[in-house]
């Protein structure tokens, strides 16, 4: 995630230093709580906050925990991570529902957090699980907030309440209480109130919320930061929590390139939990907030739970059937395969999901490079081709191909590395589709000795019996040979013999997976 890049890289260099020692000493453990010290004041990260978090990190450190442990460093990762969870707010908290409809949310914050977006966003993801929202206009100040939220509205494919046409025109706290009675007659369970902001915090700002706040009696008071706003995040939050009080904190912006210590610091300041983080402009850019996830990412461990998540709202589990059925029957064309590409983009950015995989923070400049316009350009290639040339792509002879490159504006080199590359993908899923085991390039079949060929029939020559001259001895060893398994002990990636074959659940979990992807 941008906003955490710098302080990841941080942490992530101080830790692989801390690696090369076997053993931790008091000196090494003030040297590592130093530099976290360092990063996250670098990072924004509120003073108190800091604080508290490396005097927790460094009691621990010197701790039992860490000395009787069989990698110290190791330990202190954990420590570190979960003290980070601590921090952003310990435990995953949900948006609470009233048990008589309709459940009125209040947004508030500052103008320019975010507030107007994030009701869009909010809207479509109620939509997705089953709620009829109603979006209320109660943003009567801002030059056109009305509009844009009417705009964001029907991009979210939510109703909308607007009586009045704002530009400094009505009255936000009535228009507020009329829209939580619109919603109840129009059988709405949830409303959704986006409120006005000022460019700093003021007395008006305040009274205006809480009337709001008093008229509506919500459900949930949603707080909006910005979350590249650094240090005076903080001071923010204390004056809205002071004068309006509210449930949950949204974080938005996450994917900006700011230092991000405003999410560090809101949730333990406040002590309200962080319910949702804005990744990014899309209205599908919205992520339930979940602590130990965050803390992952930012230790370069990974958010794979989260990528799986996308996964399984992305991908249609009836089609995952179908094409795992097509890749074990060698039925599977680029017909398939443009199928596949459109249900990846529907989980988003690429870029944002290799970042959730672990390690991947150490391969910065390759992800900074990665082109995501490169689906759309498979894609148009594919697109460009006949039916009957995508579900046989050997029919595909130079002519044709170069019908392809200029139809899809690419070059002949690029349509024939695509056909190249989903022969060999093909026949890869194919082989695993089966329950067998894919040969990478380079190292082999999987699973058998890394013995060449030509090795093994040398050594089979004979009929391998002892040669020994004592006929006692000949016969022990000759005796040894026959109780000797003829199975091949080695393996490909030098891990020795014993190592179990894959069982029946691990290749249908592999042959799941195959078919998702």
């Amino acid at each position: 995630m941008a906003t955490f890049g710098t302080l990841s890289d941080r942490l992530t260099e101080t830790f692989r230093n801390l690696r090369t020692k076997g053993k931790l000493t008091p000196a090494d453990v003030d040297g590592t709580v130093r530099e976290i010290r360092r990063a996250l004041l670098d990072a924004d990260v509120a003073l108190t906050v800091v604080k508290e978090f490396t005097a927790k990190v460094r009691e621990r450190a010197l701790g039992d925990e860490v000395n009787r442990a069989l990698n110290p460093a190791q330990q202190v990762v954990q420590i570190v991570n979960e003290e980070l969870v601590a921090i952003l707010g310990g435990e995953q908290r949900r948006l609470e529902f009233a048990k008589n409809p309709p459940t009125v949310i209040m947004l508030a914050g500052l103008q320019g957090s975010g507030k107007t977006t994030f009701a869009g966003k909010l809207a479509k993801q109620l939509e997705g699980e089953g709620h009829t929202p109603l979006l209320v206009a109660a943003d009567l100040q801002r030059p056109n907030a009305v509009n844009q939220l009417q705009v964001v509205a029907e991009r979210a494919g939510a109703a909308i309440y607007a009586p009045e046409p704002g530009n400094g025109v009505g009255d936000p706290v009535k228009v507020s209480k009329d829209g939580v009675e619109h919603a109840r007659r129009q059988q709405h369970d949830v409303v959704i109130i986006d409120t006005a902001g000022r460019l700093g915090v003021d007395a008006e700002l305040m009274k205006q919320a809480a009337d709001i706040r008093t008229a509506t009696k919500p459900d949930e008071v949603l707080f909006v930061i910005d979350a590249m706003i650094g240090q005076d995040a903080v001071n923010t939050a204390k004056a809205f929590q002071d004068g309006v009080d509210f449930t949950g904190v949204v974080l938005s912006k996450l994917d900006g390139d700011a230092r991000g210590g405003a999410a560090l610091s809101v949730a333990s300041v406040t002590g309200r939990p962080i319910i949702f983080a804005s990744t990014g402009e899309n209205l599908e850019d919205l992520e339930p907030f979940h602590p130990d996830r965050m803390a992952s990412r930012i230790l370069d461990l990974g958010d794979i739970l989260t990528l799986i998540e996308q996964a399984q709202q992305a991908f249609d589990e009836e089609e995952a059937q179908k094409v795992a059925e097509k890749l074990a029957n060698e039925a599977f064309t680029l017909e398939d395969f443009l199928e596949q590409l459109q249900q990846m983009k529907k989980m988003g950015s690429m870029k944002k999901m290799l970042g959730m995989l672990p390690g991947m923070g150490q391969m910065k400049q390759q992800l900074d490079d990665f082109d995501e316009r490169e689906i759309d350009r498979t894609e148009a290639i594919i697109r460009s081709m006949t039916p009957a040339e995508r579900r046989n792509p050997k029919v595909l002879n130079g002519s044709r191909r170069l019908r392809i490159a200029r139809g899809s504006g690419m070059t002949v080199t690029d349509v024939n590395q695509l056909v190249q590359r989903f022969e060999q993908a093909a026949k890869m899923m194919k082989t695993v589709a089966r329950g067998g085991m894919p040969q990478i390039p380079g190292m082999g079949p999987m699973g058998k000795p890394g013995a060449s060929a030509k090795r093994g029939k040398k050594g089979s020559k004979g009929k391998g019996g002892s040669r020994s001259g004592n006929p006692a001895k000949r016969a022990a060893e000759n005796a040894g040979l026959a109780g000797t398994s003829s199975t091949p002990t080695g393996s490909g990636f030098g891990l020795g013999g014993g190592q179990p074959a894959p069982s029946e659940t691990d290749l249908a979990d592999i042959q799941k997976l195959f078919g998702r992807g």
